[in-house]
């Protein structure tokens, strides 16, 4: 009781005293949409994080679902209430084992011995909690084998009845997660108190706001399978668990580690536990036969460090771009974990593609940065017999969309599901989770934090449906800046099959690691770096010399061939940077195509990055004859010679295909020579497609 006492005297000069000097949340803004004050420590042993906010719900509720941590908090494995003690009126005292998933394969799980002290105050409930040690007073617990004992400090919430209905809730995370137990390179994740806000303070309002709107509609039927809300969220949960539970491989988990091929960048177990086993029906082409009854789970698992590129704007590109990355037969592989009608999911013809593939938004939850949909995957791989021509079906959770806040954490995670798919279906959840770790907030100085928190409130705010908005405020944020992605496959086999599936799933990681690093080295040369305010749309050329330069080119080569302007005020004496403004927003399509043998596409505008329903990245795997169709190709066979001799052309109207394959017809378009104006050879063969649409 000494112990409670003196633990609840330190949590209350916390949670609404001067015990810890705390700034607001970096990124966080008021208003309407906020889920309330969120602010940090400065200048306190730990990591500490606040949040203060409003919910629908009576006191007694909230400290239920709050006392339940593995609810809410994702990244708790396991939460033990050893021993219950009495503690005066209504009052209890417990002794509590918990375990925290580690976020990244580069770092140990986390485990607390805590000593938890509920009790009733005149104006409502309060809860604290601290760690329980020799260091408290208390026993010696002992240690857990992977996990590294992490200590909390005086913790806890305290709930009081609101006068307009509902509960006023003040939240204190205070944590010591022994950032010296991991490699330096991740040291900031353990080192951060804006990351203690987003992963748990944030998580806890958030999620008691979700269930206090779910209890106020919980008629309301959302979704395409008419799941309530509460199912929609449990299966995001669902999706986030299993995730958890692969990456961090624990024994009692039921796995192992499998012997290294000789490099040590991908780390592969199995599990032969009975609650992760998925049946199995497939045959392949290019692979292991699997038959029915599958009776074990492997797991490939790298981490990876990422540079001077935005997570989130990484993970949307992966989220809409999936051939980009992904192995068609290895997507086939994923369908093998599914019973044989997985293809025969109901979904709306209406629904727009991305990178040949279908997505049917389930549901927005509560958080806003949050998305679960399902993916639609048109004929996965090469492959024979029951699985040809048959689509895969993924069940997908996106999150971590805003760059401007402090502390996210984005995700892609997504597992093969099948027609008969029910909530207590097993899932395989494979995908990606980018941390950034930049050096934490510089607490020594307030203004220094509240410098940034202003600094990034003054930017241009972003869609967080679209991803369009302030790319000066995103290429600020990205430049120097650092993060951890890790990826994590998992794949349903026979067990005699472990060894040419460990192998198969090695090359796999491998492949996508190498994608990845492709993918994100185009992100960052991409990327717009112009003058705050300039108004370029995000995802233009970046507006340095190579840029500016071919955006004159351009405007000079038609001048100079057809004898008019492109643009207006397009003479070779205006800013570089305006001229790509304003090509950039032509409404002609405008794509520029390289003098190989095989000519692919190397740039073009935003009306020409929407016709084709592509990126800048993947634009420049476009080849010019796959946008064409019959007619087209052999009008273009006919007039491209007449642009290499003449050095202009006007092809007739007709039709054209997008790069998700959707049919494109135009009135005409003109093909005329780009020249250096330096060397006067010729750069590349410019196209502008005129009057577009699609069909």
């Amino acid at each position: 009781m000494s112990i409670a006492e003196e633990t609840l005297t330190e949590f209350l000069s916390k949670a609404t005293g001067t015990a810890v000097e705390w700034v607001q949340m970096p990124g966080m803004k008021p208003g309407p949409d906020s889920i309330g004050i969120i602010a940090i420590s400065h200048g306190c042993p730990g990591v500490a994080a606040r949040a203060c906010g409003l919910v629908g719900m009576e006191p007694a509720k909230v400290a239920e679902v709050l006392k339940d941590r593995p609810l809410w908090l994702r990244d708790c494995r396991s939460m033990e209430v050893v021993n219950v003690l009495p503690a005066g009126t209504s009052g209890t005292v417990e002794l509590l084992y918990m375990q925290l998933y580690a976020p990244t394969t580069l770092a140990p799980a986390r485990d607390f011995w805590l000593l938890r002290y509920t009790s009733i105050l005149d104006d409502g409930s309060l809860v604290c909690e601290r760690s329980l040690g020799a260091n408290q007073g208390g026993p010696s617990m002992p240690l857990v084998q992977p996990f590294v004992r992490g200590e909390m400090l005086p913790s806890g919430f305290l709930v009081r009845p609101s006068d307009g209905g509902g509960s006023v809730i003040h939240i204190v995370d205070h944590m010591d997660l022994e950032p010296w137990s991991v490699p330096e390179v991740v040291r900031p994740l353990y080192e951060s108190s804006a990351m203690v806000a987003q992963k748990m303070s944030m998580a806890a309002l958030r999620y008691l706001r979700q269930v206090a709107h779910e209890d106020t509609a919980h008629s309301v039927v959302t979704g395409g399978w008419g799941r309530q809300p509460a199912s929609l969220r449990a299966l995001s949960q669902k999706l986030t668990r299993g995730f958890n539970e692969a990456l961090n491989g624990l024994a009692d988990d039921g796995w192992s580690v499998v012997g290294s091929d000789g490099v040590d960048d991908v780390c592969v177990s199995v599990s032969s536990s009975p609650s992760r086993v998925v049946s199995c029906n497939a045959t392949f082409s290019n692979g292991p036969v699997v038959g029915t009854g599958s009776s074990s789970v492997l797991c490939a698992k790298a981490s990876m460090l990422l540079q001077d590129v935005s997570p989130p704007e990484l993970l949307r590109f992966m989220r809409e771009q999936r051939s980009q990355w992904a192995d068609s037969n290895l997507d086939a592989f994923f369908a093998s974990a599914m019973k044989p009608d997985f293809c025969s999911l109901p979904i709306p013809p209406r629904l727009g593609g991305f990178g040949g593939q279908v997505i049917l938004p389930l549901a927005h939850t509560f958080d806003p940065e949050e998305f679960l949909e399902v993916i639609k995957v048109g004929n996965a791989g090469n492959y024979q017999d029951a699985l040809l021509h048959r689509d895969l079906f993924l069940l997908q959770m996106y999150n971590g969309v805003d760059e401007n806040m402090a502390g996210t954490c984005s995700e892609l995670i997504f597992a093969p599901i099948d027609a008969s798919f029910s909530d207590d279906s097993p899932l395989l959840p494979s995908g990606f989770r980018i941390i950034p770790i930049d050096a934490p907030l510089d607490t020594s100085s307030p203004k220094c934090t509240l410098d940034l928190a202003s600094t990034l409130e003054a930017g241009t705010p972003r869609s967080r449906t679209s991803g369009s908005g302030g790319p000066g405020t995103a290429a600020a944020a990205c430049a120097g800046s650092k993060a951890v992605m890790t990826i994590v496959f998992q794949f349903a086999f026979e067990s005699h099959l472990q060894d040419s599936v460990a192998a198969m799933a090695r090359q796999y990681v491998r492949s996508i690691v190498a994608s990845v690093q492709r993918i994100a080295l185009a992100l960052s040369s991409a990327r717009l770096v112009v003058p705050h305010g300039s108004g370029v749309s995000h995802g233009a050329p970046a507006a340095g010399p190579e840029a500016a330069t071919l955006a004159r080119w351009i405007c000079q080569s038609y001048r100079f061939h057809f004898g008019a302007e492109l643009i207006k005020s397009a003479d070779g004496s205006g800013c570089g940077e305006a001229v790509l403004k304003t090509l950039w927003h032509h409404a002609g399509a405008i794509l520029c195509c390289s003098l190989k043998a095989l000519p692919v596409f190397t740039f073009a505008n935003q009306s020409g990055l929407d016709m084709l329903e592509t990126t800048l990245v993947a634009l420049q795997d476009i080849a010019l004859e796959r946008v064409f169709d019959d007619q087209g190709r052999k009008n273009l066979c006919a007039e491209l010679p007449g642009v290499m001799e003449q050095g202009f052309a006007c092809v007739p109207g007709g039709m054209c295909v997008s790069g998700l394959g959707r049919p494109v017809s135009y009135e005409k378009a003109l093909a005329w020579k780009v020249l250096d104006d330096g060397s006067g050879g010729v750069h590349c063969v410019c196209f502008m497609f005129v009057n577009w649409s699609f069909v």
